[in-house]
């Protein structure tokens, strides 16, 4: 499975990105929580994860993460579709591994902007 990406991304609320920045690391979002594993996107994945679950939410952030980082705790699973999904199991997700993050932007298409490092 070489072909998978090499970075993912978190979206991330105002509240949450402070505690990412503040406690260098994030246990998750409820969702995250329940279901026993920090969910990601890729790139690809990232505008319909965001319209899916974060629809009418502002002041959202995304993290890009450093996927080489995690090991054996990341998992590619399927989800939604049948896409494989980059999921951390056994976290936190640590302000280390982040390596980009910024307010979500969108481009005048409507897809999400990816997070640049600077």
């Amino acid at each position: 499975m070489t072909d998978l990406p090499t970075t993912a991304y978190k979206v991330l609320t105002a509240e949450q990105m402070a505690i990412l920045e503040t406690e260098a690391s994030f246990a998750g979002a409820p969702v995250d929580l329940a279901d026993g594993y920090i969910h990601l996107s890729t790139a690809e994945q990232l505008t319909e994860t965001v319209d899916k679950h974060f629809a009418g939410q502002a002041d959202l952030h995304v993290a890009a993460i450093d996927l080489g980082s995690f090991g054996a705790g990341l998992k590619w699973e399927e989800s939604r579709g049948g896409q494989l999904f980059p999921h951390l199991y056994g976290g936190p997700l640590l302000l280390e591994t982040v390596i980009a993050y910024g307010p979500l932007e969108r481009e005048t298409t409507g897809q999400v902007k990816l997070p640049v490092a600077g």
